[in-house]
Formats: C-alpha cells, sequence, structure tokens
C-alpha cells in the first residue's frame, strides 16, 4: 500500500499494513515537528475554527448537522437550528450556534455529516485518501464536552482514521466479531467483546479502528472536537452488483424480444454469454471491479481534474453584454419602471 497522506499519519506505511490494517487497533500520537521552531501540522483539516466559520455562513443546516447522545435521549432539529424566511416562504434547519452550544453544555455531541461535501480541504482529503486506498472514503465531524460520550459502543462498516482536532478524548476499542454476518450499529446488552485499545487521543493524534471492532468514545478534557474519517470496503452485495455487471458486458441482445421462440434464444445468448464472460473473469478482476464502482472512480488512475472557475476569475474576463441598438436597453428601462409601478399601486 502507498499513501503519502498515511504516511503522515501513521509513520510507516508498510509496517501499519503489516502489523495494523485490518487486524488490530492503534494510536499515534501527534507528529513532533522537522524543526524544533516549527509546529507539527495539525493532522485535521477541519477544526472549531472551521466549524465557527461555517456557522458564520449562515448556511450549514440538517441534515448536515445533528445532535446525539449515548443515553438515548433524542434531540429534535428545532433544539438546535432555527428557521429563516426567504422569499416569503419559511425555511427550517439552518444551524443556531446558541442553541447548539446550549445542548453541547446539556452533555450532548455534536455530529457533522459529510464533511467533505461542503469543506473544501476536508474533500480535498477524502479524495486523495480514496485514490490512495482506492476505497470510498467519507468525513465526519463530532464535538464532545469532557464527561460526555455521543454514541454507545458500536460497530462501523468501515476502517476509520480519527484526526484529534481540539480537546481530550478517550477511546476504548474492543474486539472484532467472532462471525462474518455480525451485525452493524449498537451492541446488544448482552454482547461485550473483549477490550483491545484503551487511550486518550489529543491534539494532532490520530486513532485507526478497524472494520467492525467495536467502539466508544468519552470527552476527557475540554471541548474534545475530531475528524472521523470512514474507509468503506466491500460486501458480498458489492461483489454481486459488481459480478452481473461484468456478466452483461458487450452483451447485445434486443431488449424485448417478441415471442416464446425469440425469447427462448434470447435465453441461450444470455447464458452463452454469461459462460464465456466466467471463464474470462477472474477473482482480482471481480475486485477491482467492484472497488471501482463503489469509490466511483475508473480501474486506472484518472489525471488530475482542471480547476473549476470560480465567478471571481470569470468576472475579470466577462465580456459586456452591447445591445444591437438603443431600444432593447429602452424596453427593458420600460419593463423595470411598469413592474416598479405595479408594485408600488
Amino acid at each position: 500500500m502507498e499513501s503519502p497522506t498515511l504516511a503522515d499519519w501513521v509513520g510507516d506505511v508498510d509496517g501499519f499494513t503489516g502489523r495494523q490494517w485490518q487486524r488490530e487497533p492503534a494510536l499515534f500520537p501527534r507528529k513532533a515537528p522537522e524543526a524544533p521552531a516549527s509546529p507539527a501540522a495539525p493532522a485535521s483539516p477541519f477544526d472549531l475554527d472551521e466549524l465557527d466559520a461555517a456557522f458564520d455562513g449562515g448556511l450549514l443546516r440538517t441534515p448536515y448537522l445533528e445532535m446525539v447522545r449515548s443515553d438515548k435521549v433524542t434531540i429534535p432539529p428545532e433544539a438546535f437550528t432555527t428557521s429563516r424566511t426567504v422569499n416569503g416562504t419559511a425555511h427550517h434547519g439552518f444551524a443556531d450556534r446558541a442553541k447548539v452550544l446550549a445542548q453541547l453544555r446539556r452533555g450532548a455531541t455534536l455530529l457533522l455529516r459529510c464533511v467533505d461535501q461542503w469543506h473544501r480541504p476536508t474533500g480535498e482529503l477524502v479524495a486523495r485518501l480514496s485514490e490512495e486506498l482506492d476505497r470510498r472514503v467519507e468525513a465526519f465531524f463530532f464535538v464532545t464536552p469532557a464527561g460526555a460520550q455521543g454514541l454507545a459502543v458500536h460497530r462501523d462498516d468501515a476502517d476509520v482514521f480519527v484526526l484529534q482536532a481540539a480537546g481530550r478524548k478517550t477511546w476504548y476499542v474492543h474486539d472484532a466479531p467472532t462471525t462474518a454476518d455480525w451485525r452493524l450499529g449498537e451492541l446488544p446488552e448482552d454482547e461485550r467483546s473483549p477490550l483491545r485499545l484503551h487511550g486518550v487521543l489529543e491534539p494532532g493524534g490520530v486513532l485507526y479502528i478497524p472494520r467492525g471492532f467495536a467502539h466508544r468514545a468519552v470527552g476527557a478534557g475540554g471541548l474534545s472536537a475530531h475528524l472521523s474519517l470512514t474507509v468503506r470496503d466491500l460486501s458480498v452485495q458489492d461483489l454481486r452488483i459488481a459480478l452481473e455487471g461484468q456478466l452483461a458486458e458487450g452483451l447485445g441482445l434486443p431488449a424485448r424480444p417478441l415471442g416464446e421462440p425469440a425469447i427462448t434464444d434470447a435465453c441461450a445468448a444470455l447464458l452463452a454469454h454469461a459462460r464465456t464472460r466466467l471463464d474470462a473473469l477472474g477473482p482480482e478482476d471481480l475486485l477491482r471491479a467492484a472497488r471501482a464502482a463503489r469509490t466511483g472512480t475508473p480501474h486506472v488512475p484518472a489525471a488530475p481534474a482542471e480547476p473549476a472557475e470560480t465567478l471571481t476569475e470569470a468576472a475579470r474576463t466577462w465580456e459586456s453584454a452591447t445591445p444591437a441598438d438603443g431600444r432593447s436597453g429602452l424596453a427593458s428601462v420600460g419593463r423595470t419602471w411598469r413592474r416598479l409601478r405595479g408594485a408600488a399601486g
């Protein structure tokens, strides 16, 4: 596995993939700066300052944010959001910082979903890690007060990298599932696997939790904030869908054969095509196809995309539209005047 991003977090990537990746949880303290006078760069591109900027921007809203508690107390959206009126219509679910802080002081945890979709540096990190690992990656941000726990002991269907951004958090990571048909989500009361890791994550530190390993976290000091990067791997359902796609590749049959003989001929052609495709299809081919479908990327690394044009850049080169004659401009003025006069009346 080659991943410059992981190297920044875990150091020796070969050692990590040989010992911990999908096998063992591990905690990596904040890396010391290369030069004594320079501070070490934080692991998380999203922190409390970026969260405040999102609040200030005014567009953060549900379903990108919610507030949760491990004691199963449901916190309704109106307890941490507000409504706004736009063009005479009320719109709900906008984040209210004062309400969020009030809920945090009551022991709730703030959960921000899909941060990579609306925070560019996080999106760039997710895209980079997804390409390096050839897996789909998503980003979530948690803010938890000291002594509080946002989620009960649970299992995720993903490998998780936790990047601590602020405060301190105590982590408890339990063993992997003992059977292949393990369940996602909160563990039943009678299911308690052995503890594999117990440690405190400090700002700049990174925690790795393999897929399926049960875990929980408790705020240990200050207002704890961390970015969770979930690395999604394949399920049997993903493989089945990929197999269907591979078997159908290159199949040139009419969509709606007419009559029983034509349908029977289509069955024979379909089976013959599937047998031919199966003979040529190996496990690695199916794995690559499933990963490509899951990550949404082609089998080969794509060329870097051209940077998207910004409105500021467009404004610098925008050509002024010149009417063919003065009449179109006068007509526009006339229409505007009539609208204003009608509104006043």
